[in-house]
Formats: structure tokens, sequence, C-alpha cells
């Protein structure tokens, strides 16, 4: 797992950009792509979800639904954990042995020690710069990607405010994937999109 992991924006992605939006960022070489819609209608969780693992196998990337293992089973899919958002082991346990399942480890390496233990795929730090999705949320340091790197061998995530200018010491510095939802789809095209996911994926080159 190394590239560039897309976040989708309900507010962001309405309109019927979700879908052409999407389809872009793939073509410009997305390698996971996480499905995040906090609403309650799950008639159109299902349909978008659905559309778009389909699209993921497409363009062979990965689809990780938000926070919702039901939802993620049901497709076959993968599922991103919050730290409260239920437990990682019995994610593991609905969705199988290879399933892909992420953990939020905020900025603080006994999180992602405890996810590594209940057996993790990757884990996400951040946020690292100011984040219009999370504005809340505990900062992050380049240090502790470090620290991430060399104490654990998953994959590791950096989230939180990354752009294409901002992107670069994190990957040097021990981030496999980096997070992007404002960075990526905030377009007023999916060719502009496309365009962007082109540039975030050629930092990994």
């Amino acid at each position: 797992m190394r590239g560039l992991y897309a976040i989708t924006d309900s507010q962001l992605l309405g309109d019927g950009k979700l879908l052409p939006y999407v389809e872009s960022a793939l073509k410009g070489g997305v390698r996971l792509l996480q499905y995040r819609d906090k609403s309650s209608d799950a008639a159109r969780r299902l349909r978008e979800a659905e559309a778009l693992r389909e699209l993921c196998a497409r363009y062979h990337a990965e689809l990780i639904i938000n926070d919702d293992a039901e939802l993620a089973a049901r497709l076959g899919v993968g599922v991103h954990l919050g730290q409260t958002d239920g437990s990682l082991g019995v994610a593991r346990a609905l969705l199988g042995r290879k399933a892909i399942i992420g953990a939020t480890c905020h900025a603080r390496l006994e999180l992602a020690e405890q996810a590594v233990a209940e057996g993790a795929s990757y884990i996400a730090f951040g946020r690292f710069f100011n984040s219009q999705t999370k504005p809340g949320a505990p900062a992050a340091t380049v240090d502790l990607l470090e620290q991430a790197k060399s104490r654990f061998s998953l994959p590791i995530v950096a989230i939180g405010g990354v752009t294409l200018e901002n992107a670069p010491p994190l990957i040097e510095r021990g981030a496999s994937l980096i997070a992007v939802v404002h960075a990526l789809f905030a377009a007023d095209s999916s060719a502009e999109v496309e365009r962007r996911a082109r540039a975030f994926s050629a930092l990994f080159a």
C-alpha cells in the first residue's frame, strides 16, 4: 500500500459529482478510496458504495468504507475505523483475514500500538496541517511519522490538510500513503481532479 489515498466528502461531491470526480481521481492514480458519508440514508449509501466498488475494481484500486463495518462486509470491501467507531477486532472477525482495516491513531503512538495488536492493516496519523474536514483534531508532527516508521512495519497514512506543497516532507519522513479530501476534490471540474491526482501520485514516483 503506497500512494494517494482519496477520501470522499458528501458536501464537496454533491450535485452528481461523486462518481465523475471519483473516476477522475482513480484515472489520476488513486490507490485507496475511502467512502465517507455520515448521513442516515442507508439506501443511498449502499447504492453509492456499490457504484464506487465497481469503479475501484475497474481501476485496480481498493475501496474502504468509513466507520461502517456492516456495509463493508455486505460489499466485501475494507473499513476505516475512528477511535469511537467500534472494535477493530470485531471488524476483523466480520470482514475476514484479507480485508483492509485502517485505524485512526490521531497523534499518539500508543493508539497505533493498540491498532497493530488488534490486527489493523494500516495506521493513520493526523492532522498534520490545518484541516477543513476535522479542524479541531490534535496536531501530529513529522517526527511522529519517523518514530512510527521505525516502530511499526505497517503502512502509515498521513492525513489532515495535506496539499501538493506540503506532502513531500511527509512522504520523505515515512508516510506510505497521503490521505486527501479538499486538495483533491474541491475542484471546479473532473479534469482538474484528475490533474491533481496525477500530481499527487507523481510525488511517490
